[in-house]
């Protein structure tokens, strides 16, 4: 990974925090030197690992478990935050779900869950959160090249990621005049456990591989680094963009 910048003091929101993407993030931002809040929901492994590395870090850590399927949810996070830190001045909507069905096959409470967890939390927190923050303030969303691209089985989660990168161009031309970025983070190929639900998971991997300039493919500290760098001062003019993070992969014909 590369040398961590400073952001020593701000406080961060990482909501899946306890996935490989959202613990990446989360260990380099307490590297850093920020305060890092992160959402989980299943595993308590997960969420003694993170907060473990957190505070390794020397950092504070905060674990607040979270269903984003539910709007309430939203509600809950941003009260702790708001109770316990005053508010946030950087939040990462990395949490996602998907359901690998093909569009004919999807049912309404499919695409509904999807949409919520993956779009609509990152409204909602966005709402909650970003008119405590300073200028300076960071929004950033994880989105994948579903969202401009057809993939087998990936109907509800492409749907979801459109509409998340279309919500990140629209609060950027809102919050830009209070001085918060608004940008999405697009990884390639990553070799996480969210992968392996997909059947054709080794097909994935190895055509990323040997599709990719760079010749590896991406891993959560890559994502990580460039999270870093959206966050820091130095990315204060980038707004209402999506980074593609992917060793050259989506260059290719």
């Amino acid at each position: 990974m590369a040398e961590p910048r400073s952001l020593q003091g701000k406080r961060v929101l990482v909501t899946g925090g306890s996935g490989d993407i959202g613990a990446a993030m989360c260990t380099a931002f307490a590297q850093a030197g920020a305060k890092v809040a992160f959402t989980w929901f299943v595993s308590h492994a997960g969420r003694d690992a993170v907060t473990a590395a957190i505070e390794a870090a020397g950092s504070e850590a905060l674990a607040i478990r979270a269903n984003l399927r539910e709007s309430a949810a939203t509600t809950e996070i941003s009260d702790t935050l708001l109770e316990t830190w005053g508010g946030v001045d950087i939040l990462i909507s990395n949490a996602a779900t998907g359901v690998l069905k093909p569009a004919m096959a999807l049912r309404d409470k499919h695409f509904q869950a999807v949409m919520s967890v993956n779009a609509t939390a990152f409204l909602r927190l966005a709402q909650k959160l970003a008119p405590t923050m300073p200028a300076g303030g960071r929004l950033l969303a994880l989105t994948s090249a579903g969202s401009t691209r057809a993939l087998e089985n990936y109907a509800s989660i492409g749907a979801s990621k459109a509409a998340l990168e279309s919500l990140v161009r629209h609060l950027a031309l809102e919050l830009g005049p209070k001085g918060i970025t608004v940008n999405a983070l697009c990884p390639g190929v990553v070799d996480t456990r969210a992968l392996v639900h997909f059947p054709n998971r080794q097909t994935i991997l190895d055509m990323a591989r040997a599709r990719t300039p760079n010749g590896r493919i991406v891993t959560p500290a890559d994502v990580a680094d460039v999270a870093l760098f959206l966050a820091s001062p130095a990315a204060s003019m980038i707004q209402g963009q999506t980074i593609v993070v992917d060793g050259g992969y989506s260059i290719l014909a």
